[in-house]
């Protein structure tokens, strides 16, 4: 596990649905006895307010869904531009029958502040969230939903409670998942 990354700056929790509201690519980590995983999920949304709630589905073969069901916790980070072929490889292979998938594709983890949540270096921001179980919605529907208990972002794209996409650098755009390895870029604001 690496250090903070620069930039790493708290987030309020009553500003933390803004990270996902614009409907991003995330990646899903977790850690339960011992190992962690990650890995790509493109269902991922705010819920609520308050408290910050969020939902993200989960395959039931994935290893990542064993971890946070075993940990009952896990977290959603929004990757970036240069993150593009990382994001479709570790959500393409699985460490069911990659074990070695993080390493494979060059995944950097760092340790949240406080919690036993691994963190994926080099996104935009990174939300760590407790499960709260509701068994039927998740065996039904593959559908988690996780109270938000922390919230980071890098303060050059995301900060004072807002997105900064117009003035950041481009490389820090997240990412939206289309269908067959495509995916767009943030684009630009439109203000009404």
């Amino acid at each position: 596990m690496h250090t903070l990354p620069p930039y790493f700056t708290a987030v309020p929790l009553d500003k933390s649905y803004r990270l996902l509201n614009h409907g991003p690519t995330v990646i899903v980590s977790a850690r339960h006895a011992g190992e962690h995983n990650a890995m790509s999920a493109a269902w991922a949304c705010a819920l609520d307010f308050a408290p910050p709630k969020v939902t993200v589905v989960l395959d039931k073969a994935t290893r990542t869904r064993a971890l946070v069901e075993g940990s009952g916790f896990f977290a959603l980070q929004l990757p970036t531009v240069p993150m593009a072929a990382l994001t479709k490889a570790i959500g393409t292979d699985s460490a069911v029958t990659m074990p070695d998938k993080l390493q494979r594709h060059g995944v950097q983890l760092f340790d949240a502040p406080g919690l036993d949540i691994p963190l994926v270096e080099g996104c935009a921001a990174w939300l760590a969230c407790r499960l709260i179980p509701e068994p039927h919605n998740q065996q039904a529907y593959d559908l988690f939903i996780g109270e938000v208990v922390a919230a980071w972002a890098d303060d050059r794209v995301f900060r004072d409670g807002h997105w900064q996409f117009g003035t950041a650098p481009a490389e820090l755009r997240t990412l939206h998942y289309v269908a067959g390895g495509q995916f767009y870029a943030i684009g630009e604001s439109v203000v009404v």
